[in-house]
Formats: structure tokens, C-alpha cells, sequence
């Protein structure tokens, strides 16, 4: 299936979870907050929250700094 991720084309299936344990190697990365459609996904939704073809996610690190 197709999605946007922060912008950019990917093909990819299942979960949140499953798309931050490709990207990030964690399924719950610490300091990351996800957007499907614009509606905030909960951490504790990751593994439950499926993907659909044109779904748009962003994803967001906490970076801390000064």
C-alpha cells in the first residue's frame, strides 16, 4: 500500500508500530508523537492502529536543545 510519511511517497503495510519499527528499529521509540490524517495517534494505540492505502502520517521527535 501506498502512503505519505512526513511528505515523502512509501510503500508500506500493517501497523504505526510496524512503520516506526522499520524506520526508528523501535516499535514505541521514546520522544516521538504520530499523526494519521491529521488526528494524533495515543502510544498506546501504535500497535493497534492499521494503515490504509493514502494515509498520511507524520511523524514527530522531541529534540531537546537550547
Amino acid at each position: 500500500m501506498r502512503i505519505t510519511v512526513n511528505g515523502e511517497p512509501m510503500e508500506v503495510g500493517g501497523t504505526v508500530a510496524d512503520l516506526l519499527e522499520a524506520r526508528t528499529g523501535d516499535r514505541r521509540p521514546s520522544g516521538v508523537a504520530v499523526a494519521v490524517a491529521e488526528e494524533i495517534v495515543p502510544r498506546d494505540d501504535w500497535a493497534e492502529r492499521s494503515l490504509q492505502d493514502g494515509d498520511v502520517v507524520e511523524i514527530v521527535t522531541a529534540v531537546q536543545g537550547g
